[in-house]
């Protein structure tokens, strides 16, 4: 694995014990916030791995919780976020699982709130890295740590290129790209990592496309 800084490997200012069990699952927790946009009424959290093996003694559990509570990794009320959660109305289900997956800090977050329903697969790669590899069973990957839009669009001729060209009329910089379907001619799924923050008129714009079905914002 190859890390950017010395930062990367000591990992991020957090609430401990571990950068990958509890820093790393805080942010998968707060990027399913962030893309389901609102404070959910019921989620089912999903463990693998390592993930299902210690997600007690290493606050896995209340790390998750206090992301999806919209807490930072370094927020003190994480210890407490399961308690807050059932304050807030949350109902928190926890599922330890037995199957193997590709990455051994793997967590499903499903989260509903009325008619709003949401699915990610997210892993902790370490250092508080992360990434979100599936989405409403989209696969992607998301590492959370720069803007970012993600795109629901029927995959049809020069849907991509309508909302690149957006993107070069406002001078934003595209980092990183991913294009997924499901099927041709289908839904498919435009995420797109940019440089620099991504104004409400780009996303206005974007959305009124032809063939666009939903624009998703993520801000780090």
């Amino acid at each position: 694995m190859k890390y950017k800084s010395a930062f990367d490997i000591i990992g991020p200012i957090m609430i401990g014990p571990s950068s990958s069990h509890t820093a790393g699952a805080a942010r998968i927790g707060r990027v399913a916030r962030t893309l389901f946009g609102r404070e959910p009424k019921r989620a089912v959290i999903s463990l693998y791995g390592s993930f299902a093996k210690t997600y007690k003694g290493h606050g896995t559990d209340v790390a998750i919780v206090g992301g999806l509570l919209d807490f930072d990794t370094f927020d003190e009320r994480i210890p407490k976020a399961l308690q807050l959660a059932e304050q807030a109305g949350i109902e928190i289900e926890f599922i330890a699982e037995n199957i193997v997956t590709d990455h051994p800090n793997t967590v499903r977050i499903q989260l509903s709130n009325g008619e709003h329903k949401l699915d990610i697969v997210g892993i902790s790669i370490g250092g508080g890295s992360i990434e979100i590899t599936e989405l409403n069973s989209f696969k992607l990957k998301l590492s959370g740590e720069y803007p970012a839009i993600l795109v629901v669009h029927q995959d049809r001729y020069g849907a991509i290129s309508g909302v690149t060209n957006i993107l070069a009329k406002y001078q934003l910089n595209i980092g990183r790209m991913e294009v997924s379907r499901k099927e041709k001619g289908n839904m498919a799924m435009m995420v797109i990592e940019v440089d620099q923050k991504i104004d409400d008129v780009v996303i206005q714009e974007i959305e009124s496309l032809p063939n666009i079905t939903q624009t998703i914002r993520m801000v780090e």
